[in-house]
């Protein structure tokens, strides 16, 4: 009887125990410029976080495609304990994953994880902008979650921006009622009011305004070498962090103003609506649809001669961008190379027709720099190819400007872990992360490197938050690598540290130049084959 009554009392105070203990969050309060905000403070790591702080008015009726502007200041307390909603968007790149509290045009909030004692100041700050193409993406998917980072010191912020028409959409009606006389670019203005908030805010959360690193993947990749380039953001920030993607040709470079409102007129006059007031009184859900009927992938970035004034490249030259160390680096297999030999063959004689075809006056050169003798031989260079022209040349491009028109040090990596496979067998993985059905996808070929987005998860030190893989031993070992460079990175500006291989900053005009492989051993290299890059530098027009 007593050993029943103690495993009674055993089981009773053991599951009592457990379910006291799943919400592990005292409230915990901050006061910023424009109010005082609740947020959760976890007992058991130390984390305060803080979700959907609005940092700009809603962008909705008369503010519609204009700047950001900062938000009214309230009384009383306003709760941040949930995500907002996503930016407004259709289903893009396969099912994301998300936490935020749905889908809306009022959708300009961010979200603070800080490691902050009650009397510490000045801690080294990352604020992440995501990627999705600018047409997808928001800053609540578990893989940018901050709190793996905030463990090791550092404040972490996820920003949302506008997305598709509602943040990129230029129009001459526009430019002619902004102060600055252009038009476009909105979602980089959110991000730019957002590094503004930083700046006036972070102290209330441990953090310093004066050691804010920027990153993102992909679009938000792309968005760093912009915040970089703009003279809006430029003094704002003090180290950058790119994954995969810069606003150089071919990749989401920008327009002229011209061009841009030209595609937006274009655009609405199409779908019947004849002026800008017209489209402000149209719901969401009306400008979603047309937007999706219409078939584009989005809106260019536009040299708006405010945001922007200049190309990247451009201003680069000029030695007009943030002076800060940067990291950046892109994956070993961004895209299939299926994406370049389009429906071919891998054999030598369908690799040779599709070069001639892609380089009618260049293709010697191409065909030396990419071996082709064996199908295997034909896989890999295609991967390149069509890795080299999606994302990895701009990458590149963004690289060689910095180290040779800044004194600050730049270091390169390639990220070569291949990840698991997935646990539902019926799901392949997308481009940008997410999954959809095999079903609806062509059979997907065996890897032969990393795919688009595929580090995210293990350079936030979030896989055991991503649950669509079944990760191993030698992934959570990678993705503590990665992380602690990252971690590193934002701490001093050099990605060097105790447990991590020696990362050697790239010198001006190396034509070999240091390389950190990433992977389950870590190792730096000297780079092999950047004739590429310089082969797709004069075909691309960007060496000028």
């Amino acid at each position: 009887m007593k050993k029943y009554l103690k495993a009674v009392l055993l089981f009773f105070f053991g599951t009592s125990l457990a379910f006291s203990q799943t919400d592990n969050s005292l409230p915990v309060q901050a006061t910023i410029k424009d109010g005082v905000i609740e947020g959760n403070y976890n007992v058991t790591n130390g984390i305060s976080t803080y979700f959907g702080i609005p940092f700009a008015k809603p962008p909705v009726g008369e503010l519609r495609w204009k700047a950001p502007v900062p938000p009214a200041s309230w009384t009383g307390v306003k709760e941040t304990k949930k995500f907002g909603p996503r930016p407004v968007q259709g289903l893009v790149f396969g099912e994301m994953n998300s936490w935020s509290d749905g889908v809306s045009e009022d959708c300009l909030t961010l979200n603070v994880w800080s490691p902050a004692k009650r009397n510490s100041k000045d801690l080294p700050v990352l604020v992440y902008f995501y990627g999705g193409g600018f047409v997808a993406g928001d800053a609540s998917e578990p893989r940018y979650n901050g709190e793996s980072m905030a463990k090791k010191g550092v404040v972490v912020v996820t920003v949302n921006y506008r997305l598709g028409i509602f943040g990129f959409l230029a129009h001459s009606e526009l430019s002619a009622e902004a102060s600055y006389k252009g038009s476009g670019n909105y979602g980089l203005l959110d991000q730019a009011l957002a590094l503004q908030w930083v700046k006036d805010n972070i102290a209330a959360f441990g953090g310093n305004p004066s050691q804010v690193t920027i990153a993102g993947e992909s679009a938000g990749s792309i968005s760093v070498s912009y915040q970089m380039a703009s003279p809006l953001s430029r003094n704002l920030i003090h180290g950058a962090i790119g994954e995969s993607g810069a606003g150089i040709n071919p990749t989401l470079a920008p327009v002229s103003l011209a061009e841009a409102e030209k595609s937006g007129r274009d655009f609405l006059s199409k779908a019947g609506v004849k002026s800008i007031a017209e489209a402000r009184k149209m719901s969401a859900k009306d400008l979603l649809e047309i937007y999706q009927e219409d078939g584009r992938f989005g809106f260019p970035v536009v040299v708006d001669n405010y945001f922007l004034t200049k190309t990247l490249p451009e201003t680069f030259k000029a030695g007009e961008q943030a002076q800060v160390p940067l990291l950046l680096g892109w994956n070993s297999a961004e895209i299939p190379g299926m994406a370049f030999m389009q429906g071919q063959p891998y054999t030598k004689d369908a690799f040779i027709a599709k070069v001639k075809e892609s380089y009618p006056e260049g293709w010697e050169e191409v065909l030396t720099l990419h071996p082709h003798e064996s199908p295997e031989q034909v896989e890999l260079s295609a991967t390149a190819l069509a890795a080299d022209r999606f994302i990895v040349y701009s990458t590149w491009r963004w690289f060689d400007l910095h180290r040779n028109h800044s004194s600050q040090p730049v270091y390169r990596y390639l990220y070569s872990k291949i990840r698991p496979e997935l646990v539902d067998k019926s799901r392949v993985s997308g481009l940008a992360g997410g999954t959809q059905s095999a079903d609806s996808a062509p059979p997907a070929p065996k890897p032969v490197g990393a795919p688009h987005a595929a580090e995210i998860e293990y350079a936030m030190g979030n896989l055991h938050l991503v649950k669509e893989y079944a990760w191993t031993k030698d992934d959570f070992k990678t993705s503590e690598t990665f992380l602690n460079f990252f971690t590193n990175f934002v701490k001093t500006g050099n990605p060097n540290g105790e447990g991590v291989p020696v990362w050697t900053a790239a010198k001006s005009g190396d034509p070999t130049p240091p390389v950190m492989v990433i992977d389950t051993e870590s190792r730096e290299i000297k780079a092999p084959n950047d004739a590429r890059y310089l082969f797709h530098d004069r075909y691309y027009k960007n060496e000028k």
